[in-house]
């Protein structure tokens, strides 16, 4: 299983979102889940709560993924970095052949977009 924190998912796991907790924990204890944040949804997720990008990263089971030059030319594209970089990391990928699925607290912003989203709303 392949998740992709999209900002908001992040900021709900500093504020105790139970859901995102067990992602997390999930992410550590078993082999076969892979939790991702996506470093410019990392930044937005720090901006609206201090503190979430160090947590985060800290965190064994989340992978940080950096903003590599394919990932910069998508984003040059869209309006806001965080959910473009979300988007492009949630697209297959040879480790990922069927994509991932984007974690969030905000489904309806993903509406229309060609991605699965999994809610996080309590």
């Amino acid at each position: 299983m392949h998740i992709i924190l999209d900002e908001t998912a992040m900021a709900a796991a500093g504020q105790g979102n139970v859901l995102a907790s067990r992602l997390i924990h999930r992410a550590h204890a078993e082999p076969d889940w892979f939790l991702y944040a996506p470093a410019c949804a990392l930044v937005e997720a720090d901006r609206a709560r201090p503190g979430t990008a160090g947590h985060l990263a800290s965190l064994p089971g989340v992978t940080v993924l950096d903003l590599d030059l394919a990932a910069a030319l998508a984003l040059a594209r869209e309006k806001t970095w965080a959910a473009a970089h979300s988007q492009y990391a949630a697209r297959p990928t040879l480790d990922r052949p069927d994509g991932a699925i984007i974690a969030t607290t905000d489904a309806d912003r993903w509406t229309g977009e060609p991605v699965r989203v999994l809610d996080l709303t309590p």
